[in-house]
């Protein structure tokens, strides 16, 4: 394990996560997971927070950052997509009325026209993006283009992974092998018949 350095943050409100060897991924839940394999980090430096829409607003008017959800996607790009869907837009989810096909996850996810980190809901929608929400609608590209003007780099998916775990290993959730410890949820967990209820 590294030891934490013995100088301050490079920047405010980083914490300092020491090094370490876990298991990452998972042979329970998702494809994607598996396998679970054996992973070692090095210490990081990693923000206490997440980005919020206000400290990304300031990148966005520092740099003139146009984020991927702001710009129309073209026929050279996505040939085979359908005409009336060439608009910038993002993904957001809309709560049906009543039961649905859960294998068409159109049925929940929509691409909405304008939806992006300042309009989280679409260009239509008044409720904005309140300044201190983690910011939404936004790539890996444009997190990185953040990270990378602040002077940052994003940490990778194993340094994430290690960090969330707060050094508990080979559990089965981030918090232990209990998914409802004493009944309650400590995840963003749908509770009621998905995605209606």
């Amino acid at each position: 394990l590294d030891l934490c350095p013995d100088h301050a943050p490079p920047f405010p409100d980083m914490v300092w996560i020491p090094g370490g060897t876990f298991r990452m991924g998972s042979d329970k839940h998702y494809p994607e997971e598996r396998p679970s394999h054996r992973v070692t980090v090095d210490g990081f430096w990693m923000d206490r927070h997440p980005v919020t829409n206000a400290r990304f607003a300031r990148f966005v008017e520092a740099t003139g950052h146009t984020t991927f959800a702001e710009i129309p996607p073209t026929v050279a790009d996505y040939p085979d997509a359908r005409p009336e869907m060439l608009f910038a837009g993002s993904l957001v989810f809309i709560q049906p009325p009543g039961p649905v096909d859960l294998r068409d996850f159109t049925n929940w996810w929509h691409y909405v026209r304008g939806a992006d980190w300042r309009h989280p809901y679409g260009a239509g929608d008044s409720r904005g993006a309140p300044g201190d929400h983690p910011v939404v609608h936004v790539t890996f590209g444009d997190a990185e283009a953040c990270a990378r003007w602040e002077g940052k780099e994003l940490p990778t998916e194993a340094e994430w992974e290690f960090a969330a775990r707060g050094g508990l290993d080979g559990a089965d959730y981030a918090w232990g092998h209990e998914f409802l410890p004493n009944g309650s949820h400590l995840a963003n967990t749908w509770q009621g018949r998905f995605p209606w209820d």
